[in-house]
Order: C-alpha cells, then sequence, then structure tokens
C-alpha cells in the first residue's frame, strides 16, 4: 500500500514538472492562453513555485491580461524583495496598465511604476531592461508628474556603461525627444558604428523620417542593405520613396526585389509591398499599372482599410 501511493506521488510530481515544462514551451511558442492552462494545473499541486507564478504572470502579460499579472508580479515582489526581475515585471505590467486607462487614474499609477523600475535597477546593477524603462519612462512623462530629461539620460550614461549600443541608443532617444536633433543623430551614428544591427539602422531611418529628411532615410537604409544584406531593407527603401514621392525608380526596383526574394522571415507580407508598389504607379500619373497593384494588395488582405481609400484616390486619377 505505502509503495502504491508512493508511485502514485511521484507520477503527480512527474506530471506537474511536465505541464510547468510544457508551458514554457508554449509561451516561446507564442501559445500564450494554452501555456496558462498548463502552468494553471502545475500551480494546483505545486502553489508557491515562483518560476511557475512568473510563467502565469508572463503568460496573462502576453494576453494583456494586465490586472492578473500585476497581481501575480507585486506577490513575487513580496515573496522575493530582492528579485530584481520581479520588480522589473511589476512596473511594466502597471506601466501597460497605465496606457489603456484614463489619464487621471493613469497617474494614481504612475509613482508605483516608478518606485518598481527603480527598485529594480538599485536591486540589479546591471539590469540593462529596468534601466530602459526609467529611460523611457522619465522622457514620456510630463515634468509636473516626474518627468525629466536629465534623469533619462543619467539612466542613459548607466546604460552606456553597461552596453555601448544601448548607452547610445538611449542617448539618441533622449536627445530626439528634448529636441536636440543634430545630438541625436550624433548618438543614433555611433550606435551603428558600435554594433551595426537592424535596431540600430532602424532607429536612424525612423529619426530621418520624424524630422523629414527622406533622402538621408534612404540613404541609411541602402547602407544597411549594403551590410546586412537583408531583403526586409528593399520594402523599406521602396516604403520611403513611396510615401515621401521621391527616388520613384529606385523605390520601384527595390520593391520588386522584395517581391521577388520574398519569404515569410522577410516580416511585411507582400500586399503591403503590391500597395507601395500601387503608390509609386500613383505619383508616376500611371493609373492602370497602380489599379494593377492596389487590386493585387487588396486581393491579397481584403480587410486593410487603407488599401480600398487608396483605390479610391487612384481611380479619380
Amino acid at each position: 500500500m505505502y509503495r502504491f501511493f508512493w508511485i502514485l506521488f511521484m507520477s503527480s510530481l512527474s506530471f506537474s514538472q511536465t505541464s510547468k515544462e510544457k508551458g514554457q514551451r508554449l509561451i516561446a511558442q507564442k501559445a500564450y492562453a494554452s501555456a496558462q492552462k498548463e502552468i494553471l494545473t502545475f500551480l494546483k499541486t505545486n502553489p508557491t513555485d515562483t518560476e511557475a507564478l512568473e510563467l502565469l504572470g508572463d503568460a496573462n502579460g502576453h494576453q494583456k491580461k494586465w490586472d492578473a499579472a500585476i497581481e501575480i508580479y507585486k506577490k513575487l515582489t513580496e515573496t522575493a524583495p530582492k528579485n530584481a526581475n520581479y520588480h522589473y515585471k511589476y512596473g511594466g505590467a502597471l506601466g501597460m496598465k497605465a496606457l489603456q486607462i484614463s489619464k487621471i487614474k493613469a497617474l494614481g499609477i504612475i509613482g508605483d511604476v516608478k518606485h518598481a523600475f527603480l527598485t529594480a535597477a538599485a536591486l540589479d546593477p546591471n539590469h540593462i531592461d529596468a534601466r530602459w524603462a526609467l529611460v523611457e519612462l522619465y522622457v514620456s512623462l510630463p515634468g509636473i508628474v516626474g518627468g525629466s530629461y536629465s534623469k533619462a539620460l543619467t539612466y542613459a550614461a548607466e546604460l552606456e556603461q553597461l552596453s555601448k549600443v544601448d548607452g547610445y541608443l538611449a542617448k539618441g532617444y533622449v536627445y530626439e525627444y528634448d529636441d536636440e536633433p543634430e545630438l541625436a543623430e550624433t548618438y543614433y551614428k555611433l550606435a551603428i558604428k558600435e554594433g551595426g544591427s537592424v535596431t540600430c539602422y532602424e532607429k536612424l531611418t525612423n529619426f530621418y523620417e520624424k524630422q523629414n529628411q527622406p533622402e538621408k532615410a534612404i540613404g541609411n537604409l541602402e547602407a544597411a542593405q549594403k551590410k546586412l544584406q537583408r531583403n526586409a531593407m528593399h520594402y523599406q527603401i521602396g516604403k520611403v520613396c513611396a510615401d515621401y514621392n521621391i527616388q520613384l525608380d529606385k523605390g520601384e526596383k527595390c520593391l520588386k526585389a522584395y517581391l521577388s526574394h520574398h519569404t515569410a522571415q522577410d516580416g511585411v507580407p507582400k500586399a503591403w509591398a503590391y500597395y507601395r508598389m500601387a503608390q509609386i504607379y500613383k505619383h508616376k500619373k500611371e493609373k492602370a499599372e497602380a489599379l494593377k497593384w492596389i487590386n493585387k494588395a487588396i486581393t491579397g488582405l481584403p480587410k486593410i482599410d487603407i488599401f480600398k481609400e487608396e483605390k479610391k484616390i487612384i481611380s479619380k486619377l
């Protein structure tokens, strides 16, 4: 009889362990609802397992169930107050909730968001994500409720000590929003020189577009394509050309290259490239070609309203 209960206990333990691990795999696969079910199964017999609780918080967060995620992460910060990551995730969930409620209600939790991030940064001097969160928070908040470009730069400087690329990107971000475009450009370029990743090039491209400097954006994208050999860059060049009605022949050439080499890994569906092609032919006043491409876009993604609006404009040429 004793042996029977021991086997039963071990089977239950093995099942629970499998449930947690399966939940972790499902989160990696972005099957968040299924992951939540598996982790809840594990927690029935292991209610205090902090790793499983964190996974449950993550599953809820990915599903934008912010109240549930907040409750779990807060419990974890109370259970393990020295764990920086729990404080960081708690602050993140609070911050995401603040974005979805009224500004007046959001003001009531901003202090908790800031406290959580500051605690995470203080607990772990190497926590890059917490410092990024503080940079973004201090930049986005109005001064009257605690926003501060100087404090944002302080954490950007700390990031630079941990990772030069992150530090340069953070400083570029701060200076961009502090209306210091020359300094922003300088630091975004330093990030490219130091790291040269897709993200680095994207930040500078987006900056140039916001500054209404499409020629510079195209030049940066061409440099990225030459170095990284990413087909997605072809689409981005075509997009800028189409949006700003410049270098149309180059835009057409790049979009055709994008379409001919397209794979699912490129990220942007073909229908969007068809839409950009339609824009380019619209700018060239070639109505028949523009209609051909916009019809292909609508066929590919029939629920995108902007495609239908573009067709109406083209039809009036």
